[in-house]
C-alpha cells in the first residue's frame, strides 16, 4: 500500500485512552490511517523524520475572536498600559506617526487591549482629544464589552455633552454633571458602531489571514470565532462571506467554525406545518460546509462581563453592594427569539458569565431541546465566571458543554476575585467540577480578551493562580493530561467534531503539532514556553517543518 506520509522517530502523544503513546503515524488524503505496526508494509511519498520530537494533536480553541483578534494586530496596543498617563502617551505617539490607514479609520485612532482594572485613576475624554491632536480616538477594551472615546469621537457618533438616553442593555457612563465621560458599556458600543461599521470584506479577510497565521505558529489547528454578522461583536452583514474569500485566497491556514449572531437571523417563510422559526436565507443553519469552513451554533449574549461588573448575578458583586449586573435584553424577548432560532435548526451557545445568566440560559437549552430537539451539534454555555454545583448537573444532565477561559484567571484574576468574594471564586470558571459531574469542557482563549496560545492555556488550567500568584479556586485544578485533552478532544467534541479530530488515531483528520518538549515532563510553569516546532492541518505543514528523508 502506497500512502502520502509517514512521519517517523517521533514521541507521539495519541490523546487516545486505548493507545496513548506511538512512534509513526502513517497519513494519506489528510487522514490518520495508521500507527507503528499498522504502517507494516506501507510505502509513503515523503518519509518525515521528527528527530524524536513530541508529536501531539493539534490544539482547538473553542471560542475565540478572528477578526476582532487580527484588527488588533495593526491597532494601537494598551496592554501594557498602567496609567492614564501611559494611554495618553501612547495615542500622541500614533497621532504623530499619523498611520490611521492601517486601522481602516480614516482620521481614527483605534487602539485594542485596554485593560482598566487596576488602573490608577481613569482616562478622560478632554484629555484623549489633548494627546490626539483633536483627532478622535476609539479605545476596545480588552474585555470586549465596553469602549472608550474621547470627546471628538463621541461628537462624530453623535452623542453631546447634554442628557442622553442609554439604550436597552447599556450604559453612556456619565460624571456627577451629567457629562458623558467617555465610556460606554455594553449595548451602547453599537452607538458607535453604527457609525463606523460595516468593515470592507477585503479588510476583514486581511485580518483573517493575519489571525490565522499566528494561529499556526502556536500550534492551534481548529479555531471557533464565537460571534460574526451582527450585534455589538460583528463587523459586517457579510462575514463569512470574509471568511469564505479568505480560504479561495489561501490565507486561512487553520480550520475555522464561525458561530452567527442571533441579531443576524430573519424570519423564514414555508409551509404551514413548518415551525415558526428565523434563520438565514434559505434555512441554512448550524452545521453548514465542510471540515475547513463551517457554520457553527448561533451566539446568544445573556448577560455583560465580570471585568466590567455587568455580568447577571444572584448576589452582589462584593465591591459593589447594590448592583448585581443585567441581562443584556427583555427576557422575555430573548427566549422567544433563541426558541424560534432553535426551531429553525441551529444549536445554541449563550454567552452566560454571572450564575443568574446561567440559570436562564440553561433555561433556554432546556425548553429548546423539549420543543425542538438536540441540535445539530452540542449547545453550549460560554464562559461560566460563576457556576453553582447544580447548575453543572444540568448541564451534564442535557449535555450541555461548559466552555470557560482558565487564561483570564492568570491574567485578571485579582480583579475578579475582590468582585466575586472568596465563595464565588471558588465556583468561578470551573474545570476539574465539570469532569467529576460528568460534563463536556472545552478549552478556549476569548482572545483577543486574553492571549491565546494553548500552551499557556493548558498550563493556566493546571496551575490556576491569579497575575499576582495568588490561588484562584484551586479545587478546579486539572491535572495535565486532562488540561491537554479539554484542549484537543474536548474542544473538538464541543464543536461537533468528536471523532473527527483531538486524537491521534486511525480515521482521524491529520491535525498535529510538534512541540520541543513533553507538557507531562516539564515543570509546570514552564509548559507555556515549550516551543511550537510544526504545525500540520491536514497531514500538510503550515508552520515550521520536520526533515524529509
Amino acid at each position: 500500500m502506497r500512502i502520502d506520509t509517514i512521519i517517523e522517530n517521533a514521541r507521539v502523544l495519541t490523546g487516545d485512552p486505548a493507545r496513548p503513546v506511538a512512534r509513526r503515524i502513517g497519513i494519506w488524503s489528510g487522514r490518520i490511517i495508521g500507527l507503528d505496526e499498522q504502517l507494516d508494509g506501507a510505502r509513503a511519498e515523503t518519509l518525515l523524520d521528527a528527530g524524536g520530537a513530541v508529536v501531539s494533536p493539534g490544539f482547538n480553541d473553542a471560542h475565540a475572536h478572528s477578526v476582532w483578534f487580527g484588527q488588533t494586530l495593526s491597532e494601537l496596543d494598551l496592554a501594557a498600559a498602567m496609567t492614564p498617563e501611559d494611554v495618553y502617551r501612547a495615542v500622541a505617539a500614533r497621532a504623530a506617526a499619523g498611520d490611521e490607514a492601517a486601522t481602516g479609520q480614516r482620521d481614527w485612532i483605534v487602539a485594542s487591549g485596554f485593560n482598566p482594572l487596576g488602573m490608577s485613576g481613569s482616562v478622560d475624554r478632554d484629555a484623549l482629544d489633548r494627546a490626539a491632536g483633536g483627532r478622535p480616538v476609539w479605545i476596545k477594551h480588552a474585555s470586549g464589552h465596553a469602549y472608550t472615546l474621547g470627546g471628538a469621537g463621541l461628537r462624530l457618533v453623535g452623542i453631546g455633552d447634554g442628557p442622553a438616553t442609554d439604550p436597552d442593555g447599556g450604559v453612556i457612563a456619565r460624571d456627577e454633571a451629567g457629562r458623558p465621560t467617555g465610556l460606554l458599556e455594553e449595548n451602547a458600543m453599537r452607538i458607535v458602531q453604527d457609525v463606523l461599521l460595516p468593515d470592507p470584506v477585503a479588510a476583514i479577510e486581511e485580518a483573517l489571514g493575519r489571525a490565522s497565521a499566528q494561529y499556526a505558529r502556536e500550534g492551534l489547528t481548529s479555531v471557533t470565532d464565537a460571534g460574526i454578522a451582527g450585534g455589538w461583536i460583528g463587523h459586517s452583514p457579510r462575514e463569512f462571506a470574509a471568511y469564505q474569500g479568505a480560504r479561495d485566497r489561501g490565507l486561512l491556514r487553520t480550520r475555522m467554525q464561525a458561530m452567527v449572531v442571533l441579531d443576524a437571523l430573519h424570519d423564514l417563510g414555508g409551509h404551514r406545518d413548518d415551525p415558526d422559526a428565523i434563520g438565514l436565507g434559505a434555512g441554512i443553519r448550524s452545521g453548514v460546509g465542510d471540515e475547513w469552513l463551517q457554520i457553527g451554533p448561533v451566539k446568544v449574549f445573556t448577560d455583560g462581563s465580570l471585568l466590567g461588573a455587568t455580568a447577571a448575578m444572584t448576589e452582589d458583586y462584593a465591591h459593589d453592594h447594590g448592583n448585581h449586573g443585567y441581562l443584556q435584553g427583555d427576557p422575555d424577548e430573548m427566549r422567544a427569539r433563541v426558541l424560534r432560532a432553535a426551531a429553525g435548526g441551529w444549536a445554541l451557545a449563550l454567552h452566560a458569565i454571572g450564575d443568574a445568566a446561567v440559570d436562564f440560559a440553561l433555561d433556554l437549552i432546556d425548553e429548546a431541546q423539549r420543543l425542538h430537539g438536540v441540535g445539530p451539534m452540542p449547545s453550549r454555555i460560554e464562559h461560566g465566571g460563576v457556576v453553582r454545583p447544580d447548575q453543572l448537573d444540568r448541564m451534564a444532565a442535557l449535555g450541555v458543554v461548559l466552555v470557560p477561559q482558565a487564561r483570564f484567571i492568570a491574567e485578571y484574576g485579582d480583579g475578579m476575585a475582590a468582585r466575586l468574594g472568596a465563595e464565588r471564586t471558588r465556583r468561578s470558571y470551573p474545570a476539574a467540577s465539570v469532569l467529576r459531574a460528568g460534563g463536556l469542557l472545552a478549552g478556549s482563549s476569548d482572545r483577543p480578551v486574553a492571549p491565546g496560545a494553548p500552551l499557556p492555556i493548558v498550563q493556566a488550567l493546571v496551575e490556576r493562580v491569579t497575575e499576582s500568584g495568588a490561588p484562584y479556586g484551586p479545587d478546579e485544578r486539572l491535572t495535565v493530561e486532562q488540561a491537554m485533552r479539554v484542549c484537543t478532544a474536548g474542544s473538538a467534541e464541543a464543536t461537533g467534531w468528536g471523532g473527527q479530530k483531538g486524537v491521534i488515531a486511525p480515521g482521524m483528520l491529520a491535525d498535529l503539532v510538534v512541540l520541543g518538549d513533553d507538557p507531562h515532563a516539564v515543570p509546570v510553569d514552564r509548559i507555556g514556553a515549550i516551543d511550537v516546532v510544526a504545525t500540520i492541518v491536514g497531514g500538510e505543514a503550515v508552520h515550521g517543518a520536520l526533515s524529509a528523508r
